[in-house]
């Protein structure tokens, strides 16, 4: 095994084989510089990855026009019978007492509009006013008589909105409405449910991050919604299922949320790893819109940032709200109307004198939708990419024949951007790349040859997609399978992986932003890695090289987080005191373990994300400057001596609970 060591790879021309840390903007304003790592590879693509919701009050439902434009944008999961009325649906009389089912928009039609369309359904069998016999009947008539191999199926919709929490908008007929009860139906569903068919995926509610209810703790409960589900469900489930409908005040302040995914996805599988004794639990987002812009260009960006993200993460499906939905109040967004119509395709209504389009006229997102499903296709590897100006996003994917397509969303609604691209571990062909755009206000796609690997220029308000093939293509080695981190300790990690053949020297690469440090390299398939900083998050890649110096695709990635040090003279103990999903009080307990007193402290940490801001604090001053907080408190602190210090913070995103923590600059135990 090779020495250890951390080796940032430099910037070098754009067909070279290094990679790019992306500079300082250029005196263009307009210019926007995107890099390419192929070498640090991400999530692969399911598919099911691009899914959309259906709904028993939509007459459209299962009608062959539907299926066909479904078909069109590479839809790969239709979720049935719609949201909340999944908590009162009945499949076998196809009736939902309390709310409208539109004719002919039985199960059977609907699965006739999921092959006609060749997706795969996803269904919600009823938990709000069903029972597991009934949900097992379904499974049954959809697998055993109908042989339709439905294989995903959630247990209720959003059933932390049952009153548990104060909000009341899902039907639950259930006496005890806790957490704890839901757990225990998840468990008696899907017990019953896979007893007719063992091969389904049955999957649990959650709160998603940073959204109501996250982090309450409802009266009578011990722990929040998500650590209840888990506790008691999560050997029994295969996914579990978040909602996620961000609320910004502008277009700007939405199309900034899709930054928010990796974080949260990061602490739901923190919550699944907690609880999943070692099992493999997927996550599928079930339902997703913007509260701006739902019909024109923002929900267009919106809609493909939002997938990208969710999918570059590991997110099975992602499913759109809602087919149809009907407008609500006409708008004017960007030089364009807006119905406030959540549907993808327009239901043809009217509001306040006005009206929609034909019904089924797609609308901007349904385009979004269809330019992802052309981009990220079933099997496709993301890989890292960004962007150096926030006005622009990149994102990538690496296909099994070595073409690599780019996805380029310009966020500016008055500018076009002109952009250079770099790429590392990846040579692309100096031919002219097929590039697809959708402009603001466009009703269609445009595909064209246009520009070149290195160049492009993005519309304002704009989506664009470039396919790019490989220079050579020569012979590569297999990729590394999965990395795993053994023993991870506050400066030390072993990552390990299967072996992808004989004779191959392995690299294993952290991911920093859209570059690539080196952390060390050898013939074996593990690698102690050390100089790691304590309580910090790391993304890693594993690659194999043959003696011809040809270099595979990268592994999937693994993230670890590095822990407080095992001893020291110091001793922290962090707690969330009280949470209401958007700030909470933080109670944090700090001990001199060493054997000289402390006259006066200092006590420091730093947030892992930019979402909190403390407000106020109590015995201590308390400052924040960036992510880095400071608490400075008076007195002496004798050797095993504890005092109690505190703050009240706010969080506008997903709340990572920071681990290391330096008093009078010594980085301390936790506990």
């Amino acid at each position: 095994m090779t020495a250890r060591r951390f080796r940032l790879i430099t910037a070098v021309a754009v067909l070279g084989a290094g990679l790019l840390a992306a500079g300082p903007a250029a005196a263009d304003p307009g210019s926007v510089t995107v890099t390419v790592n192929a070498r640090a590879g991400l999530a692969t693509v399911s598919d099911t990855a691009v899914g959309v919701n259906h709904a028993v009050w939509d007459s459209e439902l299962g009608t062959n026009t539907v299926a066909d434009l479904y078909a069109k944008a590479g839809v790969g999961m239709m979720r049935y019978p719609g949201g909340s009325y999944g908590d009162i649906y009945h499949w076998k009389d196809n009736t939902a007492p309390g709310g409208y089912v539109a004719p002919n928009t039985d199960f059977d039609t609907f699965m006739g509009g999921v092959h006609r369309a060749g997706a795969q359904p996803i269904i919600i069998a009823d938990y709000g006013s069903g029972t597991p016999q009934e949900a097992a009947d379904w499974v049954r008539y959809a697998n055993v008589t109908k042989g339709y191999g439905a294989k995903y199926w959630e247990i209720g919709n959003e059933l932390y909105g049952n009153g548990h929490y104060g909000a009341n908008w899902e039907a639950d007929q259930h006496a005890d409405k806790s957490p704890t009860a839901y757990a225990q139906g998840v468990v008696a569903y899907a017990d019953a449910m896979k007893a007719v068919d063992p091969t389904i995926k049955v999957g649990a509610v959650l709160t998603t991050p940073a959204n109501w209810p996250d982090g309450l703790v409802g009266s009578g409960d011990s722990a929040t919604w998500n650590e209840t589900v888990l506790s008691i469900a999560a050997s029994h489930i295969d996914f579990v299922i978040l909602h996620w409908y961000p609320s910004g005040a502008t277009a700007a302040d939405e199309l900034s949320r899709p930054d928010q995914v990796t974080d949260m996805l990061y602490l739901v599988r923190q919550e699944i790893d907690r609880h999943s004794g070692g099992r493999d639990i997927g996550i599928a987002l079930t339902e997703t819109n913007t509260a701006v812009g739902m019909d024109t260009q923002p929900g267009a960006l919106f809609a493909a940032e939002t997938y990208a993200s969710l999918l570059a993460n590991g997110v099975f499906t992602v499913d759109w709200w809602d087919t149809h939905n009907g407008p609500t109040t006409v708008s004017t967004v960007a030089g364009q109307t807006d119905y406030g119509d959540s549907g993808l395709l327009s239901s043809g209504g009217c509001v306040n004198g006005t009206c929609e389009p034909a019904v089924n006229t797609p609308f901007a997102p349904y385009h979004a939708l269809s330019m992802l499903g052309s981009f990220a296709r079933p099997g496709d590897q993301f890989v890292r990419a960004g962007s150096d100006q926030p006005t622009v996003n990149a994102y990538a994917v690496r296909r099994a024949n070595g073409d690599l397509a780019l996805l380029l969303v310009n966020k500016d609604p008055d500018n076009a951007h002109t952009i250079a691209v770099n790429y590392a571990g990846y040579t692309p062909s100096p031919a002219v790349p097929t590039v697809s755009t959708f402009t603001n206000g466009a009703s269609a796609v445009t595909t064209t040859s246009a520009g070149t690997a290195t160049s492009q220029t993005l519309p304002p308000y704009s989506l664009t997609t470039v396919l790019l093939h490989p220079a050579a293509t020569n012979a590569q080695p297999a990729p590394p399978g999965q990395p795993s981190a053994g023993t991870v300790t506050d400066r030390t990690a072993t990552i390990s992986w299967p072996s992808s053949g004989t004779g191959l020297k392995y690299e294993v690469y952290r991911q920093v932003g859209a570059v690539s440090e080196e952390l060390g390299e050898t013939t074996g398939t593990s690698l102690d890695v050390a100089n790691l900083n304590p309580g910090t998050r790391y993304t890693v890649n594993v690659l194999a090289r043959n003696g011809s110096g040809a270099v595979s695709w990268s592994s999937p990635p693994l993230t670890f987080t590095t822990t407080a040090p095992a001893h020291s003279t110091c001793s922290v103990r962090y707690a969330d005191a009280n949470d209401w999903a958007s700030g909470f009080v933080g109670s944090v307990d700090i001990t001199n373990t060493g054997s000289a007193p402390l006259d006066g402290w200092t006590l420091a940490f730093t947030w892992p994300t930019p979402y909190q801001q403390v407000s106020s604090g109590w015995n201590g001053t308390w400052t924040q400057q960036g992510t880095t907080v400071v608490v400075t408190g008076t007195g002496q602190l004798a050797p095993n001596a504890k005092v109690n210090t505190g703050f009240v913070a706010g969080y506008t995103g997903p709340n990572v609970t920071p681990i290391a923590f330096t008093l009078n600059g010594t980085v301390c135990a936790t506990g």
